[in-house]
């Protein structure tokens, strides 16, 4: 079986679209096309289904896509174990868009050079990516495992650093002058998070939230995408939702959304980092530095109970 067509069906998987795809594996999109139908025709399966927005993978495709991350894997560490060195930092985010991909963006700028890999492996759970940095497929995933004892014994958790949360609403809405809000002034409005996955860290994160300040926070609905989510703020009077800080969002001028932070408690969300317990990828220790040294949030804040300890100093 080609092992590049395993890597270009993978990253397609990853990544959503053939043609980002391409551009990350250096070909064309109709070389990414070629490999992948030479791979289905293999298999005698259909791998993806076209949609809107690219890609997905059918059903076939995602019962065989953990077994082409492993075969993959397994022949990046074969290659490694005879180069050294020069297979790149492998990190899981949540979304290219996250604070997680702004903090790595960051950190890559810094160190003119480094070999990064930034990848999202397109699973709510976050056992799922603690079972990737286990068998080796990732080398860190910015992920919380809320229950410790569910980590695999060779993965361990620590804290990357906290995004602080604001209040993401359109011109019309009634908290839309404000220049700061408290976690009380929130009350009695909807805040709009659709697609929170259950069992996901976030669900817990605004369980924990919606009781603690008495909040209303509706996640009716699945999440059709961001630009739809601006849409619907930008022309609502009453919706507004929570992002980070660093969370990256465009839209029109017209839209005329605002971003209000929250003070009096500073609402925090916590990302971990799961990594290996032993022989972690020599570029984990750059990242750890880089992390060392974001500025702690305006006190006081406000973090869930399974926020790990923050580092001292």
């Amino acid at each position: 079986m080609d092992t590049e067509a395993l890597r270009t069906f993978v990253r397609a998987a990853e990544l959503g679209r053939l043609q980002h795809a391409a551009d990350e594996l250096g070909v064309t999109q109709q070389a990414v096309s070629k490999r992948i139908a030479a791979l289905e025709r293999e298999l005698a399966v259909r791998l993806f289904t076209r949609t809107a927005r690219g890609v997905e993978p059918t059903p076939e495709g995602q019962a065989f896509l953990p077994h082409a991350r492993s075969i993959v894997a397994a022949v990046e560490r074969a290659l490694t174990a005879i180069r050294p060195g020069s297979r790149a930092l492998r990190v899981d985010v949540l979304g290219l868009r996250s604070a997680q991909a702004v903090i790595l963006h960051d950190y890559w700028r810094s160190r003119p050079g480094t070999n990064l890999d930034v990848v999202t492996l397109r699973t709510d759970d976050p056992r799922t990516a603690a079972a990737a940095v286990a068998a080796g497929d990732i080398d860190a995933s910015f992920r919380t495992v809320i229950d410790p004892d569910a980590l695999p014994p060779d993965v361990r958790m620590i804290h990357a650093f906290d995004s602080p949360l604001e209040l993401l609403v359109g011109p019309r809405h009634p908290l839309a002058a404000a220049r700061s809000l408290t976690p009380p002034q929130l009350r009695g409005h909807r805040i709009w998070v659709p697609g929170i996955a259950r069992g996901s860290e976030w669900a817990d994160f605004y369980d924990q939230l919606a009781t603690e300040f008495d909040l209303r926070v509706d996640a009716a609905g699945p999440h059709f995408g961001d630009e739809v989510l601006l849409d619907t703020l930008a022309d609502s009077a009453d919706l507004a939702t929570l992002v980070g800080a660093r969370d990256r969002y465009t839209w029109p001028p017209t839209h005329d959304l605002r971003r209000i932070p929250i003070t009096n408690p500073t609402l925090a969300y916590p990302l971990s980092l799961l990594l290996p317990t032993t022989n972690p990828h020599p570029g984990v220790r750059g990242l750890m530095t880089h992390l060392g040294t974001l500025p702690a949030l305006p006190a006081p804040t406000w973090r869930p109970s399974w926020a790990l300890p923050l580092p001292e100093g």
